[in-house]
């Protein structure tokens, strides 16, 4: 319809190639005008006399042509699905506008022009010519805003490709950067603070950001950041997290900043947020989110001032107060009476064959109720087996449950004392002390392994699980150094504490010292030191593994020896480099499991999507028999893909392919993969593929599915699976070794009578911890190999889940941090990134007073405004304080 732009016609032949329509409408138009209502029809003419007017020789006709055809663009509203009126009747005028444009002499008018050509190429530009952009450029420096939402975020993708060309063309980039100043800012005032941020990111320049938030933003914008920094590669995404930090802290969000410097493990990040907040209450507050995470930090006098108030804030870091809150949430759910095996079987549900082979004592039902028994009162400090009130002075009956066990199953057995009296360290150390006065080595391997389950998680300054543990580590017999080497890796696991690393060291590299306590070492200090990239342990570590003789690598502990070394580096990305290079000058039996093994560590946590296709990549290929690098792969899947949903669900999708054309090994590795995956999260999909493979007919599947199905219901109670598991008991009641992991799995669904819960995540699924992730992989690590670890001699390995158990509770307390009940609505997480307004942050809510218990994926909100608290996350231990502004209503 329009003339050719590109034609080199004079003046006047334009003029009246303009002119045809306008005087002969109906020949030309008629299909079209028949469509139009009267209204439309007059906008139409009047908009082709002002096109012929802009070409006008007289400057004052051509002004005011240009600003009426501003006005009727700018008062044209637009539904989002059509495009306005006068756009849709300018369009056969762009060739025209445009080639008249070239002709024009510079000045406003032709800056005026511009901007009008900028909005039609909206509508009208070819792909990829980025003509709004460069009319935009050409034209009035005047507000962008004024044209429109659609307009300003057409010119913000033009800009992120103009960026791009710039950038390989190595071209200046100073007037897209004025450009996207006033696209920012524009998009801020409006609520679009995605859309500010997408830009930032595609023009690499966010530090722009931290001068456009204010107060009534800045929240939807760290919120927008901080989510999407788990999509990006890095380093980008540990700059998007840098941001937020900052905008967090102009804004003295002191707790989100927090958050945010645990997440990238900043300890410089998490003292200057102690010295520039001097509000107590928070400080405290901050401990504890400290105290849930693991970490181990130190007050200093720049941090908190007073020596009292340092002490008190100490104590909360150092989880000293854990065991009273645990049992003050379990008296007021009224679960305090001890629980027994028996109760947690019930057997009386099920018809008579299976209960009639119960009555048998054998030693290793007996070995499962011991663990059972540890599970469900873990943290309790009574039970029916252990702690039972003595009837004949002190050796009473606790003794005689403890020699119902054979040799090794005495050392779980004492040690389930410990797991009993979790975290209440001077009555724990009181009652297990007698243990080590025993004349059974394995007692007292018990006894020392259940010093450090008390202290799991639990510093004190006076150090009782080194000075007790320390004597014991250069025995003469292994299972005694075994013990007491596990014992202080659960004791000080997250503290890189420099003794124990003076006194473990040593024992790797010592030629005389057996296989199971060098591979225990390593376990040991990946534990204390995980995620420290710690040079000299990993050193050691090399070594030993290279010191291995070639039958000793074939056994099955060797293989926690590249473990010990994947935790000193998990989650640690790159850093783990260097390690893996020399890793690939392993013999041969070992290499690649050390490869995939460190792989899986260092991206723990980090949803990298390369990561998952090569671990993919490597499960994919069909090996001869005798390959065991498959099943770290397979665990590494889950370890890297567990970081958000999106990604677990794909890795739960993939995980089902490999259960269908995967060789063995593979087959074996999986059901543990999925219980990482939802881990006390008891998905539906997730529990039936578990149920169909806990009947497979390779038992080692069967075995790792059933153990599975325990932990995607650890501390939930959740009665489906309970239900299974008694299915399962009496199916498998002629076959001793999966009936003793059926008991297993019943005791971890009633972990702390469901007061428990074995996820490494919190704070909204936002902060993965260290050691709680440590305990949960060498646990499935050890079950690639049932036969020879689980249900072998070293059992206890099934202890080192204690590291991940924290209670699933919130806890109000107030601002002397004495237990205070408040009503709180408890329901499904929504995600509201990016939402606009003030959109409902829970869904399906039932309101309950504190303290309550939160399942996976719930989230709570204070029912009423009387108290406002000092976290914005509540979960764990959260402090309140009272509304000045709350009125009763009376």
């Amino acid at each position: 319809m329009a003339p050719d732009p590109n034609s080199t016609s004079t003046g006047p032949r334009e003029e009246a190639s303009v002119k045809v329509p306008s005087k002969d409408p109906k020949k030309k138009d008629e299909k079209k005008d028949e469509d139009l209502s009267d209204e439309d029809l007059a906008l139409k003419q009047q908009l082709e006399l002002y096109v012929e007017r802009v070409q006008d020789s007289d400057p004052g006709l051509q002004k005011m042509a240009l600003e009426s055809m501003r006005q009727e663009i700018r008062t044209a509203t637009s539904s989002m699905t059509s495009v306005p009126k006068p756009l849709k009747f300018l369009r056969p005028h762009y060739g025209t506008l445009k080639s008249f444009y070239e002709t024009m002499g510079d000045s406003e008018l032709k800056k005026y022009l511009a901007d009008i050509l900028s909005v039609l190429a909206l509508t009208m530009s070819a792909e990829g010519e980025l003509e709004s952009l460069k009319y935009r450029l050409l034209g009035s420096e005047g507000d962008i805003g004024s044209w429109g939402h659609e307009y300003v975020r057409n010119l913000a993708g033009e800009i992120s490709q103009e960026y791009a060309k710039r950038q390989s063309e190595e071209a200046p980039i100073d007037d897209l950067m004025e450009l996207v100043q006033q696209i920012v800012a524009f998009h801020m005032k409006h609520n679009a603070e995605p859309e500010a941020v997408d830009l930032l990111m595609e023009v690499e320049d966010l530090d722009l950001l931290v001068e456009h938030v204010d107060k009534t933003n800045h929240k939807r914008t760290c919120l927008y950041l901080t989510s999407s920094a788990r999509y990006l590669p890095g380093p980008d995404d540990i700059l998007v997290l840098d941001i937020a930090y900052v905008i967090y802290l102009k804004f003295e969000e002191y707790p989100n900043a927090l958050q945010i410097a645990v997440f990238l493990d900043n300890m410089q990040y998490v003292k200057q947020i102690f010295t520039s907040c001097d509000d107590l209450l928070q400080k405290k507050q901050f401990c504890y989110i400290l105290a849930r995470h693991g970490v181990a930090f130190e007050l200093d006098d720049e941090m908190v001032v007073d020596n009292d108030e340092r002490e008190a804030l100490q104590d909360i870091i150092n989880n000293s107060k854990l065991s009273e809150g645990y049992l003050t949430l379990a008296r007021d759910i009224e679960v305090m009476e001890p629980k027994s095996p028996e109760d947690i079987y019930k057997a009386h549900l099920l018809d008579g064959r299976a209960s009639a082979g119960a009555s048998v004592d054998s030693a290793r039902q007996n070995l499962a109720a011991t663990f059972v028994n540890a599970f469900v009162n873990a943290g309790f400090g009574q039970d029916k087996l252990m702690t039972v009130a003595s009837e004949a002075s002190s050796g009473g009956s606790s003794g005689n449950w403890l020699f119902k066990n054979k040799e090794h199953g005495k050392a779980s057995a004492a040690a389930s004392l410990g797991m009993i009296l979790l975290w209440d360290v001077d009555s724990g150390l009181a009652q297990i002390d007698k243990y080590f006065h025993s004349n059974d080595n394995h007692v007292i391997a018990g006894a020392l392994l259940g010093v450090g389950i008390v202290n799991c998680g639990i510093k004190n300054d006076c150090d009782p699980a080194l000075a007790l543990l320390a004597d014991y580590i250069g025995k003469e017999d292994p299972s005694i150094r075994i013990g007491a080497i596990l014992g202080l890796g659960l004791a000080y696991a997250g503290c890189q504490n420099d003794q124990i690393r003076c006194k473990l060291t040593p024992i790797l590299n010592d030629a005389k010292a057996p296989l199971d306590v060098i591979a225990f070492t390593a376990i040991a200090l990946g534990f204390v030191y995980v995620g420290s990239c710690n040079e000299e342990i990993a050193q050691a570590i090399i070594f030993a593994l290279m010191d291995r003789s070639d039958s000793e690598l074939g056994e099955p502990l060797t293989r926690l020896l590249p473990l010990g070394l994947g935790l000193l580096y998990l989650g640690k990305q790159e850093s783990v480099e260097a390690t893996a290079e020399v890793s690939k000058t392993f013999n041969e039996k070992i290499r690649k499991y050390c490869d995939m093994t460190l792989l899986s560590c260092a991206y723990a946590g980090t949803g990298n999507v390369l990561k998952v296709q090569h671990l993919l990549g490597q499960c994919a290929q069909h090996l001869e028999k005798g390959e065991t690098h498959q099943g770290p792969a397979v665990l590494g899947i889950a370890m890297v893909a567990m970081a958000e949903e999106l990604g677990l669900e794909m890795a739960i999708r993939s995980l089902e392919h490999l259960l269908q054309y995967g060789e063995q090994n593979i087959r074996r590795a999986v059901p543990l993969a999925l219980g990482l995956l939802c881990i006390s999260n008891p998905k539906v999909n997730v529990m039936d593929t578990l149920s169909r493979l806990s009947h497979d007919t390779d038992t080692e599947v069967a075995m790792a599915a059933v153990i599975s199905l325990g932990l995607i219901g650890a501390g939930t109670n959740n009665a489906r699976i309970a239900g299974m598991l008694r299915n399962l008991s009496s199916y498998y009641y002629k076959e001793a070794s999966l009936l003793f992991c059926v008991r297993i799995a019943q005791g971890l669904v009633h972990l702390g009578k469901g007061l428990l819960t074995l996820a490494p995540y919190h704070s909204d699924r936002f902060l993965l911890s260290p050691s709680a992730l440590a305990g949960i992989v060498t646990l499935l690590h050890a079950c690639l190999d049932m036969k020879a670890i689980i249900l072998g001699k070293y059992h206890y390995v099934l202890y080192v889940l204690v590291l991940a158990m924290q209670p699933r509770m919130l806890m109000t307390v107030d601002e002397n941090l004495k237990p205070l009940s408040v009503p709180v609505r408890v329901g499904q997480a929504v995600d509201v990134v990016g939402q606009a307004g003030r959109p409902k942050t829970i869904t399906g809510f039932q309101t309950h007073s504190t303290p309550v218990l939160l399942a996976a994926g719930d989230r709570a909100e204070l029912a009423t405004e009387k108290y406002i608290p000092v976290s914005p996350i509540l979960e764990g231990f959260v402090i309140l304080k009272e509304n000045p502004d709350y009125r009763e209503d009376h």
